[in-house]
């Protein structure tokens, strides 16, 4: 009874934590403050673009959503890795290129395929389409593929605030650079804490709870950016 008491707890704990991440993600721009400093900036600014990086990263509760589902039945660190590297390598893509081509796109259109991209993960991890339509989707092309619109929406952000093409590639890559910094802070606290409710005799009743509500969240992502959209 105590340790069904525990795993209920835990899992109104865990639910009211996504629900209470998934708000700052609805507005999770580089800051005005941050915004208007670096528009002063003409030319190389590494420890600038590096902290503005993994600030939008850590901070970013839509990406951190996602990599949570993705990491969240992995039991073995190089397959943690591996997945993770896919998507890095898909969001470095086309944060690169989508800055250097200048390449516009509607961010509220990539925040919520960003939203989709959680719902589909959580999906994902609760059987629903080998349930629902018998078949299983390859997941590494997923990751890539979704990574792919993470990089876009960071690359979305970044264009909003590069005023100078002077230094452009130093700054861009100090801030890819810091981005990986702040994803790399953010899932080991992740793992660290997925380790320790592994370990509990209710992590398999309270997993099923938690997939519900990353998917909600993304539901939520999804929804408040496409009412922004037409509303724009």
């Amino acid at each position: 009874m105590a340790g069904s008491l525990k795993g209920r707890q835990f899992s109104l704990l865990l639910i009211a934590s996504i629900v209470f991440l998934s708000a700052p993600a609805l507005a999770h721009a580089i800051s005005d403050a941050n915004a208007q400093f670096v528009e002063t900036i003409d030319g190389p600014a590494i420890a600038v673009f590096m902290y503005l990086g993994a600030k939008h990263m850590f901070t970013g509760a839509d990406h951190l959503l996602f990599l949570l589902g993705v990491i969240f039945f992995l039991h073995r660190l190089r397959d943690v890795v591996l997945y993770v590297s896919i998507f890095t390598l898909g969001h470095s893509t086309t944060l690169l290129l989508g800055v250097l081509g200048n390449f516009g796109v509607n961010s509220q259109i990539i925040d919520a395929i960003i939203g989709i991209s959680v719902i589909y993960k959580a999906f994902d991890n609760l059987n629903g389409f080998r349930s629902l339509f018998g078949l299983q989707p390859n997941i590494k092309i997923a990751i890539f593929v979704f990574g792919l619109f993470h990089g876009l929406g960071l690359a979305t952000k970044l264009q909003e605030i590069l005023t100078s093409n002077n230094g452009l590639w130093t700054n861009l890559l100090s801030f890819n650079v810091g981005v990986e910094i702040g994803q790399i802070a953010a899932l080991s606290l992740v793992i660290g804490l997925l380790t320790i409710w592994r370990k509990t005799d209710w992590f398999q009743r309270t997993s099923t709870i938690v997939n519900g509500a990353i998917m909600c969240a993304g539901f939520v992502l999804t929804t408040y950016h496409l009412i922004g959209y037409w509303n724009t």
